[in-house]
């Protein structure tokens, strides 16, 4: 594998970051993986300049809640990473949310665009406010089986959660979806997602709930709760709720639990949507952030990451974490970046949503308030 790596910041323009600063790029890269603030993108410019650079790559990315490079996380950047890979072949698949389409419907198709055979691992990007990101995880496993890896995350839009974009070899539009197929023997995939959050107050039934929208908890409206919690920061819904997310799990099975991030507010039915999918007779409790343990959980994700001669880190972490550390935000990538070394680079964004397989299940799911790593190797 061969990488180079570029950052767009609106007073420099692009430049190369990294050991290859200075030299020849990739002879032919496959892949290229862009991550840009809202707004970055808007007026197509910087991806005819991306297409330019790289016209022989499939180019894929997502507007952002803050963009990773190294060991720094930028706002108002764009950061595109390109990847030759020497044994390893890539296949990409899109779709789009449309009126009657569900997100099961748009996984399933994705999923339906990809060659089974040798499929070693796929990475989701998907929009982050139209999309019911648990039921796009399951369309694509319906189809694919649990033996095909996923990993990936939801677009964002810093904390505005009004419009998200994503785009394969166009410049990023709202309600799209894509996916990318590594194939081959010899890629090496790691994976971890680890969330470090810290459960408070009563754990309570979530007693009305549809798909991703919840409704009650214990009989009473949803917003109202979340209401109590906030006080004053009630004013500044959806995006202080990133700050209490709620973890959920069956009941008797505290082991599977999930935790799940806001997105929206319905006010008139004082209901709250989330990022993936809110079983009804779940368990649910309100939980908080302590940047040692957010910070440490960072590591520990590296940690189960981490696989030998590893070149590349894709890092997709929640807006909520970025919100919480606020200028501590560059100690979660510092502590991924110490476990990994400085041989693997990383890359990445803040999103509405992490994608990545279940701790004790060979299955997947849409994690949120997690740090979440993909890390590759060819051998």
């Amino acid at each position: 594998m061969k990488i180079e790596q570029r950052l767009w910041q609106a007073q420099r323009g692009w430049s190369v970051i990294g050991p290859q600063s200075g030299t020849a790029t990739p002879v032919s890269p496959s892949l290229v993986l862009f991550f840009a603030a809202p707004g970055t993108l808007d007026d197509g410019a910087r991806f005819a300049e991306l297409r330019a650079t790289y016209p022989g790559a499939r180019l894929l990315g997502c507007t952002t809640g803050g963009e990773i490079a190294a060991v720094d996380v930028h706002d108002g950047a764009i950061i595109a990473t390109a990847i030759e890979f020497a044994h390893t072949k890539v296949r990409v698949a899109e779709d789009r949310v449309a009126p009657g389409k569900t997100s099961f419907d748009i996984g399933a198709n994705l999923a339906a665009s990809l060659p089974p055979q040798n499929l070693h691992n796929v990475f989701l990007l998907s929009d982050g406010t139209q999309v019911n990101g648990t039921e796009l995880v399951a369309g694509v496993q319906h189809v694919l089986g649990r033996e095909v890896c996923l990993t990936g995350g939801l677009a964002g839009d810093g904390a505005a959660f009004k419009t998200t974009k994503v785009g394969l070899d166009t410049n990023p539009e709202a309600g799209k979806v894509v996916a990318v197929g590594f194939y081959g023997d010899r890629i090496r995939i790691g994976y971890g997602s680890v969330g470090g959050w810290d459960a408070v107050g009563p754990e309570r039934v979530i007693t009305r709930s549809e798909g991703n929208t919840l409704y009650d908890l214990d009989g009473k409206p949803a917003l109202d709760l979340y209401k109590e919690y906030l006080g004053a920061e009630a004013a500044n819904l959806p995006a202080s709720a990133l700050l209490f997310p709620l973890r959920i799990h069956p009941k008797g099975a505290p082991q599977s639990s999930l935790v799940r991030t806001v997105v929206g507010v319905d006010a008139a039915k004082k209901a709250m949507v989330f990022a993936g999918t809110i079983p009804q007779g779940h368990i649910a409790q309100v939980m908080i952030g302590n940047f040692d343990h957010l910070i440490a959980g960072a590591g520990r994700a590296a940690k189960k990451a981490a696989i030998p001669e590893a070149k590349l880190a894709i890092l997709v972490s929640c807006i909520g974490r970025k919100l919480l550390l606020g200028q501590r935000i560059g100690d979660e990538v510092e502590a991924v970046s110490d476990v990994l070394g400085e041989a693997c680079r990383t890359t990445g964004f803040y999103s509405y949503g992490e994608i990545a397989p279940l701790e004790h299940l060979p299955v997947c799911d849409l994690h949120n308030q997690t740090m979440t790593i993909t890390t590759f190797a060819e051998v």
